[in-house]
């Protein structure tokens, strides 16, 4: 099987089921961003260290990004389609589930942290963003499943989160914001 159909020459592309829609459609702009935030967690992923926590770790967020993946597939679905994997209420509650695990390892926040720390928390840090912008993106997509919206929201919770624990794991200080000077 070939990798380029040519198929999308012309500035459009295929849904699920095989609507074509222009590139910059809604869904297609939903669900790549969903894709380019899971591409981010697999880039925070591949630069763990090789330790237990890490390993276990690694499980708990690719779990995550095959949700994130099943996602984006809801996301490529034409209105009124069966979406062949439907997310659930259990999807969300995994993931506050695992914030409220992580956090109780975590000094409580008392000021404003910056992006960054270890490599692997920056990605991740990275990849809240980009989760921020697919929520915005889905928001405007018709008929979403409203579950959508609360996985994408609070898996950017769920990314702070991941991202504070990195760093806890890897003994890094979380860069604080500090006072304007002048």
């Amino acid at each position: 099987m070939k990798i380029y159909t040519k198929t999308g020459d012309k500035g459009t592309t295929s849904l699920i089921y095989g609507e074509r829609v222009a590139k910059n459609d809604l869904r297609v702009e939903a669900y790549g961003t969903c894709d380019e935030a899971n591409s981010m967690i697999g880039l925070g992923l591949s630069t763990l260290p090789q330790e237990e926590w890490a390993r276990d770790f690694t499980e708990v967020m690719q779990k995550v990004q095959t949700v994130l993946f099943h996602v984006g597939a809801e996301l490529a679905t034409p209105q009124g389609k069966k979406v062949s994997w439907m997310l659930e209420d259990k999807d969300i509650v995994f993931l506050e589930n695992t914030i409220d695990e992580w956090q109780s390892s975590l000094k409580p926040l008392k000021q404003f942290i910056l992006p960054g720390g270890a490599a692997p928390a920056s990605a991740l840090h990275t990849a809240r963003t980009i989760a921020r912008r697919a929520e915005r993106i889905a928001v405007g997509v018709e008929s979403v499943n409203p579950a959508v919206l609360s996985y994408l929201n609070r898996l950017s919770d769920f990314l702070f989160v991941a991202a504070r624990y990195v760093n806890h794991k890897m003994g890094i200080s979380e860069p604080v914001l500090h006072e304007k000077t002048e």
